[in-house]
């Protein structure tokens, strides 16, 4: 018959030093580790029922295992669906999450140069990536086609956003952009324009033509691809 201490769960600290992940990283390194016990590390504790190892890769499996899914979920969604996640717990993880999209931001940005339509997908997509409304950005260029600023004009619910075109256009002016290109997600991650799409766009271009800046190109973003006007020979 098992005794009350053969059926206790271990916690992290009592496992073998090889099985814990603050170890396990401290000797292998960061990408030693899975996701889900990089997110054990983050989290620090599970339940009554599960250790935090077993509480992260729970998350991972509900989430498939991708961290793009699991960055789609709010605070109050982590907190709702995982026993063990409190608010502080959501709260780490989403900061985690948030310097992640920041880093892969920066590193597009110090490339700067934009060149064809997947440099404009790298520039918005780490921006874009995990919301569940629109949001419709702006990229103002300089004469060698290098990044002077990137800007959000507006966002929107599930569906659409509407464009300020004389915000966009005095913005463009104001800091001097000899071109401008413009992105706006798709939450529901059809990657195909709509007809407001295309009339934005048209709008954009003749608004750009008639103050004498250059319309490099309109890109919808929707989960992992992308649809470029300029591409399809809209632009």
């Amino acid at each position: 018959m098992l005794t009350d201490e053969s059926n206790k769960r271990l916690t992290i600290r009592e496992w073998s030093e090889n099985d814990r992940p603050r170890e396990k990283m401290a000797r292998k390194g960061a990408a030693s580790l899975s996701d889900a016990e990089l997110l054990a590390i983050l989290i620090g504790s599970g339940n009554t029922e599960e250790s935090a190892v077993e509480l992260s890769r729970r998350i991972m499996r509900e989430c498939g295992d991708n961290i793009n899914e699991l960055a789609r979920l709010s605070i109050s969604d982590l907190c709702k669906r995982f026993k063990g996640i409190g608010e502080a717990k959501a709260i780490t993880i989403m900061a985690a999450l948030e310097l992640g999209k920041r880093r892969k931001t920066s590193d597009v940005l110090e490339r700067k140069k934009i060149s064809s339509s997947i440099d404009l997908f790298n520039l918005f997509e780490p921006i874009l990536i995990d919301l569940l409304h629109e949001e419709f950005w702006v990229a103002l260029l300089d004469g060698a086609h290098k990044v002077i600023e990137v800007r959000r004009l507006t966002q929107g619910g599930m569906r659409q956003t509407v464009v300020d075109l004389p915000m966009l256009l005095k913005i463009a002016l104001d800091k001097m952009a000899v071109s401008i290109a413009v992105a706006h997600n798709h939450p529901s991650g059809q990657n195909h324009p709509s007809g407001e799409d295309n009339n934005i766009t048209r709008r954009i271009k003749d608004g750009c033509n008639a103050v004498g800046i250059n319309m490099l190109d309109h890109i919808i973003i929707a989960r992992g691809q992308y649809y470029s006007f300029a591409d399809e020979g809209k632009i």
